[in-house]
């Protein structure tokens, strides 16, 4: 699986899978990127000792640049595309894949260090969480400059993520949104030195991928639910916990954090680290 796509570079570590973008000469979102990323995301609904992906770019100026512009002057190619047939199939092909992404069994981490516009953004939207350079990151949703609207997801995912009266700025706007306004207002989790980007989300998704089995989908379902409706992600959250509190390690994992010293004033301080110790 590491070798079969001729756009992505795939490696695979302690539960991990990183995925590096290499389209040149600006990594496109085209038709073979597209086709690339729709079979490695099928590949993935059923890698169960795969916890999280990890999405980089081999250039360093770009993540992804955009859509393929030359669509328009063949939109039926476009819609013809034979992407995510477990979609809806009343969506554009673009907005399928995301869609397929954004449904991923695994956690999805976007790690932005060049530009993403229009596709390229709405690409890293429909992933779980999003990390970007301090330096060198921006983001821009420019379609209403061309004449259209974003057509792979933006409308749909900017408003959970910045509100809508940003989310019309943004896709009215059509400037580009440099890292630290992207992390002021909830477009990314995180703009960090560049330096330190890779140890940040590296160690991020190695912790996510330590977790306890099930662990995470199931934190990530109780939030999803919550965001429709508080009360409907209250009984969904309370349904899962009680089917992790079943599993051997929550048992195993508490009766190690009281020897550890947790319930002390000493172990208290220090919580976090302790947790790390026994896991």
């Amino acid at each position: 699986m590491t070798d079969a796509y001729s756009t992505l570079k795939i490696s695979l570590a302690g539960g991990v899978a990183y995925v590096v973008i290499d389209n040149p000469p600006i990594n496109l979102l085209d038709a073979a990127l597209m086709t690339d990323l729709d079979r490695f995301a099928d590949a993935m609904s059923g890698a169960h000792d795969i916890r999280v992906i990890v999405f980089d770019s081999a250039d360093p100026d770009f993540f992804v640049a955009h859509g393929d512009m030359t669509a328009a002057d063949d939109p039926a190619a476009f819609v013809a595309l034979p992407l995510a047939p477990e979609q809806d199939q009343s969506l554009n092909p673009m907005m399928r894949l995301h869609e397929r992404i954004r449904s991923l069994p695994q956690i999805t981490i976007g790690k932005l260090r060049g530009l993403a516009r229009g596709g390229g953004a709405e690409l890293l939207s429909a992933m779980d969480l999003r990390f970007a350079s301090l330096e060198r990151a921006a983001m821009a949703q420019m379609e209403c400059r061309l004449g259209i609207i974003p057509g792979a997801g933006g409308t749909a995912y900017l408003p959970g993520l910045v509100g809508r009266a940003r989310t019309l700025e943004i896709i009215l706007g059509g400037q580009l949104v440099d890292a630290a306004t992207a992390e002021r207002i909830g477009w990314v989790n995180r703009a960090v030195p560049d330096t330190e980007l890779d140890h940040v989300v590296d160690t991020l998704a190695a912790r996510i991928a330590a977790l306890p089995p099930g662990v995470a989908r199931a934190a990530t379902e109780a939030v999803d639910t919550a965001v429709e409706s508080t009360t409907h992600g209250l009984r969904k959250a309370n349904e899962l916990l009680k089917g992790l509190f079943d599993e051997p390690a929550a048992t195993r994992l508490a009766r190690a954090a009281l020897a550890a010293g947790a319930h002390t004033r000493d172990g208290e301080r220090r919580l976090e680290a302790l947790v790390d110790d026994i896991t």
